[in-house]
């Protein structure tokens, strides 16, 4: 459902990234609607996810094994929520500079330092993300968070060409949390020259918490 309401917004902000620079008069007066009316969708869409996300907390807080689950302080800020719900919907540059406060009011956490990472990871920025998760790794228990971390380093690694590093960092990945099927995959795909590019990661970070 999401994916095919994304599919045709980023066609539509792909032709006024293309077309408005040139464009004068009537044409350039509607591209101009059309980022109005994106922009509005986008919005919308992020209000929406957020009061659903609310409601999420409610019925959360409402389940028995309640107290027996610690809740992250920064999971309760609203950026971190706002964060979170931009990762979900895939808008990648606005997740980021969500997390970024994150880390400005709790540079301890660990979980909204990964969501940034990955977000960084989401947009290319390499070596913000590499730095990040270099960050992550000597610091948490998690084997989840060890291993997600590994597994994107290898990534950025196979993206670089850089492939027995990266072959090392999924080792590492699967090493750290053996039921992790991402870092596998990838080992695969670096023996592989039919797959060049497709290497796997963040999948199960949008459930991890």
């Amino acid at each position: 459902m999401f994916q095919h309401l994304f599919a045709t917004m980023n066609e539509m902000l792909d032709e006024i990234l293309v077309h408005y620079p040139k464009a004068q008069g009537g044409a350039k007066q509607d591209l101009q609607q059309k980022l109005t009316l994106l922009k509005s969708m986008s919005d919308g869409i992020v209000e929406e996810w957020l009061r659903f996300e609310e409601k999420m907390g409610v019925l959360r807080e409402s389940q028995p094994d309640h107290a027996s689950v610690t809740v992250l302080p920064e999971s309760q800020s609203e950026a971190f929520q706002r964060g979170q719900g931009y990762y979900k919907l895939c808008m990648y540059d606005l997740s980021a500079e969500a997390f970024e406060q994150v880390i400005r009011h709790y540079p301890d956490s660990l979980v909204g330092r990964i969501y940034l990472a990955m977000a960084y990871l989401q947009l290319n920025e390499f070596n913000d993300a590499y730095r990040h998760f270099q960050f992550i790794i000597p610091l948490t228990e998690s084997k989840k968070l060890k291993a997600i971390s590994y597994n994107a380093l290898g990534c950025i690694q196979a993206q670089n060409q850089n492939i027995e590093k990266a072959q090392e960092y999924f080792q590492h990945a699967h090493q750290a949390d053996p039921t992790f099927q991402e870092p596998l995959t990838n080992l695969k795909l670096c023996e592989s020259t039919e797959y060049e590019g497709a290497y796997q990661y963040g999948s199960e970070l949008t459930s991890f918490m």
